[in-house]
């Protein structure tokens, strides 16, 4: 690769990464999201499911603020698009989208956030909730960043 289309990619690739996080912290706490679905998101707890509560119990919230914060970002990215030169294909942008939403509704359903902090010997960061912090939804905010910043290369790689 010439170094010309380097630091196109790579211009590609931060361009993308401000107009996902933006979108991100637009779609999660302003447009994409409402009470009702955030309050039941998530997947019921072992507990609740040994109390004999359905283990699907909540994907219907779940996709439906999937479905609401991925209409956020492709108008956010729609817009990015019409007035930046963003070098996007219709593959990368779909492959970018699929991604996104499939690592989201996954996090979203809170367990894989909370299986991840345990195994890393985080229980007490997840159980944090004082002084204006949450250490779950800290993590879940990082790990959403994560999967936008790998939605970002695919967007900048896939021609």
């Amino acid at each position: 690769m010439d170094t010309s289309m380097q630091m196109m990619t790579l211009s590609t690739f931060g361009a993308s990464w401000v107009v996902l996080s933006v979108g991100h912290t637009l779609a999660d706490h302003v447009g994409g999201q409402t009470d009702h679905q955030a309050a039941r998101k998530g997947a019921p707890t072992a507990g609740e499911v040994a109390a004999g509560v359905n283990p699907r119990r909540g994907w219907a919230a779940n996709l439906s603020h999937v479905a609401q914060y991925h209409a956020v970002l492709t108008l956010l990215g729609f817009g990015a698009w019409l007035v930046l030169p963003l070098r996007w294909s219709v593959l990368g942008v779909l492959a970018a989208l699929v991604w996104s939403a499939g690592t989201h509704a996954f996090l979203d359903r809170r367990w894989p956030v909370w299986r991840l902090l345990n195994c890393l010997r985080q229980a007490r960061f997840a159980e944090l909730e004082a002084g204006g912090l949450n250490g779950m939804y800290l993590a879940d905010q990082a790990l959403h960043r994560l999967a936008l910043g790998i939605a970002a290369a695919v967007l900048a790689v896939i021609p």
